[in-house]
């Protein structure tokens, strides 16, 4: 009987212990979600329609970049990810699904998709994700940088690559929402670039 008393209060002190924990969570706000922008139709006038079908696969990224949290950069190698704040999904999943978007809305390709899609494809836009984050040190900016090639997929060969980058000012004990819009800013800038890089060279 013993025995089972001491049972019966382990049951009831975890009992608590759950019920608090659920409480806590319950108690605790939803982080606030944030998207890049859909982007625009780009239109390119001189540029004659491309017979390439393009597929983009997921970015790479390090960890740190690798999933819905929002990076600030503290200073030196110090960062922290913004409190109360998060991507809609992966972030390399949400840049993936912008730059199919972008490339789609030239209306230059045969095909853009993203893996599993039965495209046959001619050309893979590799993206290395190389910065995403606020930098809080000095005057404040938020920073996007993207490595990406261009690689015949029948081949292997990489027919071109480059470095695209961007910068756009911005104090860092501002609001989430004017942070994640500068961050939203600087991407904005980098797919235009990148979009117009793959119309010209391909």
């Amino acid at each position: 009987m013993v025995f089972a008393a001491k049972d019966k209060t382990r049951s009831l002190v975890a009992l608590v212990l759950l019920s608090a924990g659920v409480s806590g969570c319950a108690l605790r706000p939803a982080p606030d979600t944030f998207d890049l922008s859909a982007q625009p139709v780009m239109t390119f006038e001189s540029q004659r329609a491309l017979r390439s079908q393009l597929l983009v696969p997921t970015p790479s990224a390090i960890q740190v970049l690798n999933n819905r949290g929002i990076v600030v950069r503290l200073g030196g190698s110090e960062l922290r990810y913004l409190g109360g704040a998060q991507w809609s999904d992966q972030l390399p999943l949400v840049i993936q699904a912008q730059l199919v978007a972008g490339l789609e809305n030239t209306g230059l390709f045969a095909g853009v998709g993203m893996p599993g899609q039965g495209l046959a494809i001619d050309y893979q836009v590799v993206v290395e994700i190389r910065e995403f984050a606020i930098d809080a040190a000095g005057p404040g900016s938020a920073n996007v940088e993207m490595s990406v090639k261009l690689l015949d997929d029948r081949t292997g060969i990489v027919r071109a690559q480059q470095l695209f980058s961007a910068s756009v000012p911005v104090s860092s004990s501002a609001a989430s929402s004017v942070l994640v819009g500068a961050l939203d800013d600087a991407f904005t800038k980098v797919q235009t670039e990148i979009v117009s890089w793959i119309a010209s060279t391909l």
